[in-house]
């Protein structure tokens, strides 16, 4: 079955990954500097990460940001997401705050999408449901910073975020060894298969990992992350040169 969720005119799932770049800005004048500067650039997505925000405790100065971001990303796929310590971000917050926070999202109708911690939240799949009842597209993800799990834990928590009614699925791993890459790579593809109508977004970090980043077309992931002003995770590349690249293997395809 072929994937339909098309957005700002990019098809999510299909063809050359879309690259998306995050914004780590801690100050709103310098967010929304930042958001300008990306836009044009005439990237497909980018990345609000707002854990990285000075006022992420304040729902207004959210909302704020968002309301001046609308008219910016009018043509450029918005992610909104909030990060926790404990998945590599940069501030814990309690649950109840994070749900708050994800639907200061939704209320604004500026994220295309929010991403929601699958495994960091007790009642993820409700969380999914209200969000998607209000608009808005959901990611459902999960970091692991410290190891590679194996191949059949792997597609088990692939499983069970697309079974959450998730518009996408997202995992990214920190690999031990080449073979942890590898071993991504292939449970990848094999969910691909499985399940082509559902966008994935997987991704292997640290420097072991930069393969995985530009090999979405062939295994079946949609979205790579590259680095602007700052990385948000290890092993992004600049996101001139990670464009540069996948440009490359696309035509290598077609031909």
């Amino acid at each position: 079955m072929e994937n339909l969720l098309c957005i700002k005119g990019r098809t999510i799932g299909k063809g050359k990954p879309l690259v998306c770049v995050p914004i780590m800005e801690s100050e709103r004048k310098k967010i929304i500097q930042e958001a300008k500067r990306l836009v044009n650039l005439h990237l497909d997505m980018i990345e609000w990460r707002v854990d990285a925000f000075e006022g992420v405790q304040s729902l207004n100065a959210i909302r704020e940001v968002l309301e001046e971001l609308a008219p910016i990303v009018q043509d450029t796929i918005l992610v909104y997401t909030f990060r926790s310590k404990r998945q590599g971000g940069l501030v814990q917050l309690d649950e109840e705050q994070i749900y708050d926070i994800h639907q200061i999202a939704a209320e604004t109708d500026v994220a295309d999408f929010i991403d929601v911690e699958f495994f960091e939240s007790q009642k993820p799949q409700r969380e999914i449901e209200k969000l998607q009842s209000m608009g808005a597209h959901v990611i459902a993800s999960h970091h692991d910073f410290e190891q590679t799990p194996e191949r059949k834990i792997i597609w088990m928590l692939l499983e069970q975020m697309r079974e959450s009614g998730a518009d996408v699925v997202k995992l990214a791993l920190m690999p031990q060894s080449i073979q942890d890459v590898l071993d991504l790579l292939e449970e990848t593809n094999v969910f691909h298969e499985n399940h082509p109508e559902k966008p994935l977004i997987t991704m292997s970090m640290g420097k072991k990992g930069c393969i995985s980043r530009v090999a979405g077309e062939f295994v079946g992931s949609c979205v790579t992350f590259g680095a602007g002003e700052q990385a948000s995770a290890p092993g992004q590349l600049p996101m001139g040169e990670l464009e540069r690249v996948l440009d490359v293997l696309h035509r290598a395809i077609l031909c």
